[in-house]
């Protein structure tokens, strides 16, 4: 009897901690197999979910392939590995100690527990197309996933892997195969993994928002203008992604591509074998020595045809929905890249009276950083929410922590980040000084790119409504103390470099 006892009490604790173990680890079921996740609180989590094959070995250098299925239940309690890249603390977060491979097309999927037909936010990062991973602690979902919506973050091919073009490949790809911008194929092949999928995790593929900062708002303002785009996001958020820039053709890349694949250790008459031979530590380092290596999607004329803002600008890119905006201080991120001050000449054209009365008695190096600010960033976000078809939200983002006043120039690029996010913890050194104002402000901002995701309107003004932009009224939502809508910000210094760009650019360009 004891010992009928001693297994009867076994056997229910063992069938509790089974149902426990279950408790902790959901299964869903998707079109390659089933995926055993892990439970935090209320959240669902899964993580390094393969979306394409590995782009390695043959795989390199073209488009991503479907994954195959696989048996049985498959772990996804750890992230993929990010994609190729030089190890460094970037803005987003320190890259040094992340595992790296080129088998990494892998995104990760936070929603809550037991959702229907939720709204779904798949994060494409920024890094300059050279840097970056889904699985920084910045870019943690759980957060967002908790005010009632999926989130989904993604790598794509970065640097030499993810835009590279190279005759002996264009040789190799077919007349009609889309060649050279493999991470905004990878892009694609993970929106549609996420049209295929997201309704085993409760989510509604028919109300996906995609969002990004830098190059990934950079990367969304390319996939609205793109046909193969079209059906696999109804909403778009666009956080410092710039969008008046003439991107290069493809004989200028192959150009680049030539000069890397040989500093990189290829002869000069290389086959396509011979380039994917390469290392990839050694294309890492080449391009991070050869001039004008500097990676961004292109015009390779099958995937990207023209200029997204000539689409913008024709009324060709996707009617839908958009939030878009940029900082205080962005020109943080030129000094990052090494650009320097001097360059804002540029962008002010002859009439140098006239750049001076619009920016103010100022240093010289103050107004340069702002038209540095202006010009790559907030004068097209003003102009990309104008040329929209649909309704387009435009911000400016100007609210500094409270311990930070009167100390820096403005929010930097990228600053909005922890804010959409509510993932301030990761970084630990200024978390500890925010205060409760500081913390309820980024309570309001989530809350506020969270309510566009779910309605298609922007709701965080205090009392009021954020208008559509509407060119006549020039109207935005200025994040600073407390949102608030102004008219005609900054509208002479934009005036005045939009003029300058419209008045350069080659009008029988792409």
């Amino acid at each position: 009897m004891r010992r009928m006892k001693t297994f009867v009490a076994g056997f229910g604790l063992a069938l509790f901690a089974s149902l426990s173990a279950s408790a902790v680890e959901p299964v869903v079921n998707i079109a390659q197999g089933s995926l055993r996740g892990e439970t935090l609180g209320a959240i669902s989590r899964f993580m390094g979910v393969p979306f394409a094959l590995p782009p390695t070995g043959d795989l390199r250098w073209r488009p991503p392939t479907a994954p195959a299925a696989w048996p049985g239940v498959r772990a996804a309690t750890s992230a993929g590995p990010a994609c190729p890249q030089a190890a460094v603390a970037s803005l987003a977060g320190d890259l040094r100690n992340l595992p790296q491979d080129e088998d990494c097309l892998y995104l990760n999927v936070w929603a809550p527990a037991d959702g229907k037909r939720l709204p779904v936010m798949v994060w494409i990062y920024g890094g300059a197309y050279r840097q970056g991973a889904s699985n920084l602690p910045l870019y943690n979902g759980a957060p967002l996933a908790r005010q009632g919506v999926i989130v989904v973050t993604l790598n794509y091919r970065l640097g030499p892997f993810g835009f590279f073009a190279h005759p002996a490949l264009t040789r190799e790809a077919a007349p009609d195969a889309p060649l050279g911008n493999y991470g905004l194929m990878d892009q694609l092949a993970a929106l549609r993994w996420v049209q295929q999928n997201i309704a085993a995790f409760g989510g509604d593929p028919a109300r996906v928002t995609v969002f990004g900062e830098s190059a990934g708002g950079g990367s969304i303002l390319h996939l609205m203008t793109i046909p193969e785009a079209r059906g696999l996001f109804a909403q778009a958020i666009v956080q410092s992604g710039g969008g008046l820039t003439n991107p290069a053709d493809l004989k200028t890349r192959e150009a680049v591509g030539l000069r890397l694949a040989q500093a990189a250790g290829a002869p000069a008459d290389a086959i396509a074998h011979d380039l994917r031979a390469l290392k990839p530590g050694d294309l890492v380092e080449a391009a991070n020595r050869v001039p004008g290596s500097a990676p961004a999607p292109f015009l390779d004329g099958r995937l990207l045809k023209t200029a997204p803002w000539r689409v913008f600008q024709a009324g060709g890119a996707m009617d839908i929905p958009l939030l878009i905006g940029a900082n205080s201080n962005e020109a943080s991120v030129m000094a990052a890249l090494g650009v320097p001050l001097t360059a804002a000449d540029a962008f002010l054209g002859p009439d140098k009276a006239r750049a001076k009365a619009v920016y103010g008695d100022i240093a010289d190096t103050e107004r340069a950083r702002q038209v540095l600010g202006d010009a790559w960033f907030v004068a097209p976000a003003r102009w990309v929410a104008g040329a929209s078809g649909a309704p387009a939200y435009l911000y400016h983002f100007d609210y500094v922590l409270e311990a930070q006043r009167g100390r820096v120039a403005g929010v930097n690029h990228g600053g909005e980040i922890p804010y959409v996010f509510k993932t301030w913890d990761a970084y630990p050194a200024l978390a500890v000084n925010m205060t409760q104002g500081d913390r309820a402000y980024v309570e309001r901002v989530s809350a506020c790119w969270v309510s566009f995701a779910k309605s298609g309107q922007p709701d965080c003004i205090p009392g009021g409504t954020w208008p559509a932009y509407d060119p006549a009224k020039d109207a935005l939502v200025l994040f600073a103390d407390t949102p608030a809508v102004r008219a005609g910000f900054r509208k002479q210094q934009l005036d005045l470099l939009l003029d300058e760009f419209f008045r350069t650019v080659r009008p029988d360009a792409p």
